[in-house]
């Protein structure tokens, strides 16, 4: 008996296990797809056509000879007409809604939250494959949220850990041969004490220059003293190392910030600010860090040259840090002249 029950037994839980991984119970049949649907809808069309055409010619005084008489043929080719312009009608009408949903794949992007989604209009196949579409969007930009996180976050772990062995390995380093460079200036003859000053001046600019670096890649002064005097520090620096001027305009009073939202504002202005000493050839930078009705709102605005921009990895990086606090970045070009960078972070993100 065992042996009879369990071929039927082993057929049963793997009709079970095919139906749960199809999404259906077991003894019921499969849903029918968009495609299977759209095929019903489009046979039930051109027959519902056939099917009226034979009822008028069988109800109508018109006959056909055998052969075809030439007074006959134009009544026929205008029924063929009349069926072919009314068969045309209700399938594109029925395959409108296809045309939007191309269009919105088209153009749609996962790097811009809440992006392009398809009017699910039409019947309910259709709609069904509308629905269906949105809600993969949906998926894929959850998924593409999630891993840029963790691919900004172990970016962010890189750069402190690069930040420390600045800081604490060649930093310590640098200083070790300036203090000996500045015994061997005191202690050299007169013939030798100019190039050993010259070689004190360059282990010091380049100690300057590896603090400068470790400062950009941990913005300590961010952690320590807050977002205003972070982005102040950075606009000081920008300011001496392009010799480019940065206006700037901060609320006195400014919602509180999550130390995420707070990394993310750093971030991109400093990757705006890159971006103009690199690109923009501007004489002149303004940015404002203000709370609006919106939400929080982040402008870099320059005078620079503007024109087409082309997104590149320093924007893509942008919008995937936009991406992790749910704000929403455009970056487009001035009418005057220069580009805009603007991030908007609604409040109830952004605060803690």
């Amino acid at each position: 008996m065992d042996k009879g029950r369990q071929p039927r037994k082993a057929r049963l839980m793997r009709t079970t296990s095919e139906a749960r991984a199809a999404g259906t119970r077991p003894g019921l049949p499969a849903p029918r797809g968009p495609a299977q649907l759209l095929f019903w809808r489009l046979f039930i069309i051109n027959g519902s056509l056939f099917a009226l055409g034979t009822l008028v010619l069988a109800l109508s005084p018109a006959t056909v000879s055998t052969p075809v008489l030439l007074t006959e043929v134009p009544v026929l080719l205008i029924g063929l007409a009349l069926i072919l312009a009314a068969n045309a009608a209700l399938v594109r009408a029925s395959l409108a809604p296809l045309g939007a949903l191309t269009a919105v794949m088209r153009r749609v992007g996962l790097l811009r939250r809440g992006g392009d989604r398809a009017t699910e209009a039409g019947n309910g196949d259709l709609k069904q494959l509308i629905r269906t579409f949105n809600e993969m969007l949906d998926r894929l930009e959850a998924e593409n949220s999630a891993s840029s996180a963790l691919a900004l976050a172990a970016q962010e772990e890189e750069r402190q850990r690069i930040a420390r062995e600045l800081h604490d390995q060649i930093g310590q380093s640098l200083t070790v041969a300036l203090l000996s460079l500045k015994r061997v200036v005191d202690r050299s003859p007169d013939d030798l004490r100019e190039e050993s000053l010259v070689a004190q001046e360059a282990v010091r600019a380049s100690l300057e220059e590896v603090r400068h670096v470790a400062q950009r890649l941990r913005p300590g002064v961010l952690a320590d003293l807050g977002l205003r005097s972070a982005l102040t520090s950075l606009g000081s620096e920008f300011s001496r190392s392009s010799g480019i001027p940065v206006v700037w305009e901060i609320d006195d009073e400014l919602p509180a910030l999550s130390g995420d939202v707070e990394l993310v504002l750093y971030r991109i202005a400093q990757e705006a600010l890159t971006n103009v000493a690199r690109h923009a050839h501007a004489a002149r930078v303004e940015v404002t860090l203000a709370s609006s009705a919106t939400g929080l709102i982040l402008r870099i605005l320059d005078d620079g040259r503007g024109g087409d921009i082309r997104e590149g990895a320093g924007i893509r990086g942008m919008r995937e840090r936009a991406l992790l606090i749910g704000a929403h970045l455009t970056v487009a070009p001035r009418p005057s002249g220069g580009t805009d960078v603007s991030l908007v972070v609604p409040g109830t993100d952004g605060r803690k």
